[in-house]
């Protein structure tokens, strides 16, 4: 309805609909705007909890109940601080790691570190992608090898036809899988005073040290450090007007920022889902005397008669979102490392034709790691000593992580200092001790 005073009009509708409704509209566009602005840090926390780490945090707490889920809150600050370094690092020179680190380091430093990547991140994909296949198969009745392949398929197609700009927006919302894990452990009922009386570890010998080492490996992995480095470089790209700190200073503060938020949340998120997953397995399957698990998929398998069809069938669905999600970051991780190592243009928004190295590299790495779901290979050892590797190398990797982010010719006045340096070398020397009391 409008009204007629003095020759000007006033809509009604308009002024009954912008005043008590605003507040609503401005929280609604507060989230919106707040969603929009996570991306690297959440993408990377939630790809950790791919489906061979949902393996290794369900065979640790089949094997152990209660007394490792301390390991998940203890990994939390080490992940804040390296993945944080990590996305400084690029967003200051507006490089990936490995474009970085060969600039201080001997080549033939940084072609060892990025090999022993690829190396470790193909036998990753093996078991993602036949953990995908496994999930299908039983959700479809279809054949685990062939779905395996599709879901290979489907992920390379994404990757090399989708430009990041539209393909960022699906790594996010796949995100969400991840709830499936928490959905299962309130299915399944938790016991709380139980848990809380027997969180802490009971015993330490070599077994101890080998989980130990698998679930700090398969929670601070090295291909997430490439790949939050290299997100944060498209991102960087991708926003018009959009610049290295190194060459606009003036944005540090309010990237900084919204870098920490987003890290935070995202590696926070992923060590509380694989609490859940390490106490679903705990209360379910250790409970039951179960003595150990090959795959993820046969702990979906498990959970069926001893917690029912619904914990089940969330555990399922939860390592095909995941493994969607976390087949392309680890691809996309070894063909970012390998292309910036060699001084090859490369990444997600570029075109084949643009970047033929770099989507030569991701097609190799998938399809190696499809092969290897076709060989008669154990999925326990692929998948438990995956982790266990993945703890071995991140050290080395997280030395020289540390070196670049302190040097003054890569990070100018933007030299890692205070907390956040103390916190990264502490979380280098503790995989470190991790990993050399596996080998003692």
């Amino acid at each position: 309805m409008r009204i007629n005073s003095g020759g000007r009009r006033f809509c009604c509708t308009a002024l009954v609909m912008n005043s008590p409704a605003s507040p609503r509209r401005t929280r609604t566009s507060a989230v919106k705007a707040g969603w929009r602005r996570l991306g690297a840090g959440l993408v990377t926390g939630a790809a950790d909890d791919d489906p061979s780490g949902i393996a290794t945090y369900s065979q640790v707490g089949t094997q152990f109940g209660y007394s490792m889920l301390w390991t998940t809150v203890a990994t939390v600050p080490l992940m804040i601080g390296i993945q944080t370094i990590c996305a400084h690092i690029a967003r200051v020179t507006g490089m990936g790691l490995a474009a970085n680190l060969t600039r201080i380091l001997p080549r033939g430093v940084v072609a060892g570190l990025v090999g022993l990547l690829v190396i470790n991140n193909v036998v990753n994909l093996a078991a993602d992608i036949g953990a995908m296949g496994d999930a299908l198969a039983m959700l479809t009745g279809g054949y685990a090898r062939y779905l395996a392949l599709l879901c290979a398929a489907v992920s390379l197609l994404l990757e090399v036809f989708i430009p990041f700009r539209r393909y960022a927006p699906i790594l996010k919302v796949l995100t969400a899988s991840l709830l499936a894990y928490v959905l299962t452990a309130c299915v399944v009922g938790i016991p709380w005073r139980e848990m809380v009386a027997h969180w802490r570890p009971e015993r330490w010998d070599h077994r101890t040290l080998v989980a130990l080492t698998a679930v700090f490996g398969t929670t601070v992995s090295p291909y997430l450090f490439f790949w939050q480095a290299a997100e944060e470089v498209e991102q960087e790209r991708g926003e018009p007007g959009a610049q290295a700190l190194l060459a606009a200073p003036e944005d540090a503060p309010e990237e900084f920022r919204r870098i920490r938020i987003d890290t935070n949340l995202g590696m926070t998120y992923s060590n509380a889902v694989a609490f859940f997953i390490m106490l679903t397995a705990a209360v379910v399957l250790h409970g039951a005397g179960l003595p150990s698990i090959d795959t993820s998929a046969d702990a979906a398998r498990a959970l069926e008669p001893l917690a029912g069809r619904l914990a089940s069938m969330l555990f399922t669905l939860g390592i095909v979102g995941t493994g969607m999600l976390a087949v392309p970051v680890l691809a996309g991780s070894a063909a970012y490392a390998v292309s910036e190592a060699l001084g090859q243009k490369g990444g997600l928004e570029n075109t084949v034709a643009e970047a033929r190295t770099f989507y030569i590299i991701l097609a190799v790495a998938t399809a190696l790691g499809t092969l290897l779901t076709f060989l008669p290979v154990s999925p326990l050892r692929l998948l438990f000593w995956s982790a266990v590797i993945n703890g071995v190398i991140a050290v080395p990797l997280m030395g020289a992580i540390m070196v670049a982010a302190c040097s003054r010719s890569l990070m100018g006045p933007f030299v890692l200092k205070g907390t956040l340096r103390l916190l990264g070398w502490v979380a280098t020397v503790v995989m470190g001790l991790v990993a050399l009391g596996l080998l003692l």
